[in-house]
């Protein structure tokens, strides 16, 4: 596979995993890392800029979930919005530096999309979280 092919993979990859689909965008880096055949600092920037744009995919939804509030098939209940909504606002946009974490991660993402965070705060705090993740990967895989 060319260089071209694994960096566009490890993008998919990581731009998939900050989303809700099932992905691990650790465990691919780390594999790549182990390889010993490709820039660790390329690696690193390509997984990161990947998954902060699909963390921005998630704040775009969040910006449009209010349209769907009340609906048979939305997943989410209006007391749990609500929920969402008063824990964001009482911890603030701080919460964002979570981002990378299992299972809360994602959906603080979108939840500061619905209260409107403004996407430069967003994309700083969220770059952030996820390069910090990315470096304690880098750090772990190859004893650095």
């Amino acid at each position: 596979m060319s260089d071209l092919g694994v960096y566009a993979g490890l993008f998919a990859i990581a731009f998939a995993a900050a989303t809700v689909l099932p992905m691990q965008s650790e465990a691919a880096l780390a594999g790549l890392l182990l390889s010993n055949s490709y820039s660790p600092a390329a690696l690193i920037a390509v997984a990161s800029i990947g998954n902060v744009l699909g963390s921005v995919v998630n704040w775009l939804l969040g910006r449009g979930i209010d349209r769907f509030r009340g609906r048979k098939w939305f997943p989410a209940s209006h007391a749990q919005l609500d929920r969402a909504a008063s824990w964001y606002h009482r911890y603030g946009r701080w919460t964002l530096l979570l981002s990378w974490a299992p299972i809360i991660g994602d959906p603080l993402t979108v939840v500061a999309g619905a209260l409107r965070e403004p996407l430069l705060s967003f994309v700083v705090l969220v770059a952030i979280a996820k390069i910090a993740r990315y470096l304690v990967v880098f750090a772990i895989t190859t004893g650095f």
